[in-house]
């Protein structure tokens, strides 16, 4: 582990402690390179590039789980965000210069309304589908909470500070907004319907907006019932086009799915319906709900794109970018070698067109902790804490945290810090000291691939000692208990080293190591499963059962994720 010595990084005056003096020095990281960890660049992963560097890219551009993907282009700079459910910052946003090469730079929600709601783990709830938009100099961010509404959110920056959400709509049952700003003036909402908060799905609803577009003024219009030959259509997004209003909706299911898009001359319609994405011979289900995109010109001529998801299991719902035509004033997306209008998935294709050629950028996946604040792509199960995290320049510590008392497993526990999966295949490693309160006992950390069912290599406390369980718990939502086995004892404030690694298929082995080269397999194969509607996760945390005044804690040198 590094020491810590009395120096200012990146404004932050780090104090010297017992601990920080305790610590020797890491042979993997130097003080020089914790300062210049500050210098921003675009992360590029070591298990997907979907930029093949030879004018084509492979889909899917982003292999993790940013579901229900919307963008918008403004100038030369593309922007996406996605549904986050419960997880905590919510709303990613992420930026592209050639809608390849994608970079996660914030969030737009750093805590989740109403707050002591979210406070709370809150599996499959929170942002459904976004919608992000620019206009007249701001952006906006239309998102649906089940339970709660429409929200909107605005922004001078992509990056931030977005303004708090502006309930828009409140009821149950209303989801997956967009808006529309028409050439009279006027703003319109189109969006659908959950079944299990309405008692009504599969139809489509267009509603008049104030000019702020804060509020919506009417009971809106029926525009589209897909009952009979779109079950399921949900996801709306609205565009304008050669005078038509268009709807782009995805229908069918989510993983066994169909991409429509509905025409009209007059925004409450009627409207013409036209399949123009399904799976043909592709091998990518459910090929749907995402975002139509042109590009900005390169001598004089601009490119159509369309972005979505596919449903991949325990990977969650990944981004494809499909090449997109108009042909009489239809979309066609993918690839339509028949020529019925009907376009197929690709799996790779030559890039959008760009005035030049971008640097390779992915989402982060690893983190040094070498700063004042996590990397952007961690995200917590619930609202956070103060207490629950403290990073510093080289180290991140986790402070052990009660676990509620309703909790039955880690499937309730909101301190738990997670990433998505990035790839198929890609290997966790993170090296950790454990320094449990010396008087209690069960304090608990290290690391876990969560979803409705999960798995976990930890340290318990005990008296003088450490003890490395491997833990797993099947049917962890329907509230099962963990089943553990011991595999090694340490003394407390060891350096250890914990490693998962993941195979295709979502296969996953634990494993520990005291030097970082020769690691312990458990020998055991655990199978990562969904969350409610995401995929799995991967990550830390660190708890205890009982209540105390001054908490144990860990501390965590780097997470790391490897081919």
């Amino acid at each position: 582990m590094k020491v810590n010595n009395h120096f200012w990084v990146a404004g932050a005056l780090l104090a010297t402690s017992a601990f920080a003096q305790n610590r020797t020095v890491s042979t993997t990281k130097t003080q020089t390179e914790v300062s210049k960890a500050f210098i921003s660049k675009p992360a590029v992963s070591e298990t997907w590039v979907a930029d093949l560097q030879d004018g084509r890219y492979k889909n899917p551009v982003l292999h993790a789980d940013y579901s229900d993907p919307d963008a918008c282009r403004v100038g030369e700079d593309y922007y996406m965000t996605a549904s986050s459910f419960d997880a905590i910052p919510g709303l990613p946003i992420l930026h592209s210069k050639d809608l390849v090469n994608w970079a996660l730079i914030g969030h737009a929600l750093p805590r989740q309304v109403p707050v002591e709601h979210f406070e709370q783990t809150q599996h499959g709830n929170g942002v459904w589908a976004p919608a992000i938009r620019f206009h007249k100099g701001e952006f906006y961010i239309y998102y649906p909470d089940p339970d709660f509404g429409i929200y909107v959110m605005k922004a001078q920056n992509a990056a931030g500070p977005w303004s708090e959400p502006i309930l828009v709509e409140g009821g149950k049952g209303l989801i997956d907004p967009c808006p529309l700003w028409d050439d009279d003036g006027q703003v319109y909402l189109v969006h659908g319907w959950a079944g299990s908060r309405a008692g009504i799905k599969s139809v489509l609803t267009v509603k008049k907006m104030n000019a702020e577009g804060t509020k919506v003024l009417d009971a809106g219009a029926l525009v589209y019932d897909g009952h009979k030959v779109d079950p399921t259509v949900e996801g709306p997004k609205f565009y304008k086009r050669n005078g038509y209003y268009y709807i782009f909706a995805p229908a069918g299911g989510v993983a066994t799915g169909w991409q429509i898009v509905l025409r009209s001359k007059n925004v409450y319609g009627p409207y013409e319906r036209k399949v123009v994405m399904a799976e043909g011979k592709s091998g990518i289900n459910g090929p749907h709900q995402g975002a139509w995109v042109t590009t900005s010109p390169v001598n004089g001529k601009s490119e159509d794109w369309f972005l979505h998801f596919q449903d991949k299991n325990e990977y969650g719902r990944v981004v494809h970018l499909q090449p997109m035509r108009w042909v009489n004033d239809w979309p066609v997306i993918g690839n339509d070698p028949d020529g019925d209008g009907i376009g197929d998935p690709v799996l790779t294709w030559k890039k959008p067109m760009t005035a030049r050629k971008y640097p390779l950028a992915t989402p982060p996946e690893s983190d040094e902790f070498n700063g004042p604040a996590l990397e952007k792509q961690w995200q917590w199960q619930a609202n956070p804490k103060g207490t629950w995290a403290m990073p510093a320049a080289g180290f991140l510590r986790l402070y052990s945290y009660k676990t509620p008392d309703n909790a039955k497993n880690l499937w309730d526990v909101p301190n738990v810090l997670l990433q998505k999966f990035p790839a198929e295949e890609f290997t966790v490693t993170t090296k950790l000291r454990f320094t449990p309160n010396e008087k209690l006992t069960n304090e608990k950390t290290g690391l876990v691939i969560m979803g409705q069912s999960y798995a976990g290599i930890y340290l318990k406390s005990g008296k003088n000692k450490s003890e490395l369980i491997y833990a797993v718990c099947q049917k962890a939502s329907d509230g099962k208990p963990e089943t553990t086995r011991i595999v090694a004892e340490f003394k407390p404030e060891t350096d250890l080293y914990l490693r998962v690694k993941v195979s295709k298929g979502g296969k996953c082995e634990f494993g520990f190591s005291e030097d970082d080269a020769n690691f312990t397999m458990t020998g055991e194969m655990f199978q990562a499963e969904v969350g409610r509607w995401i995929g799995a996760k991967v990550g830390l945390f660190c708890t205890r059962d009982t209540q105390t005044n001054d908490s144990g804690y860990a501390d965590y040198d780097w997470f790391r994720l490897t081919q």
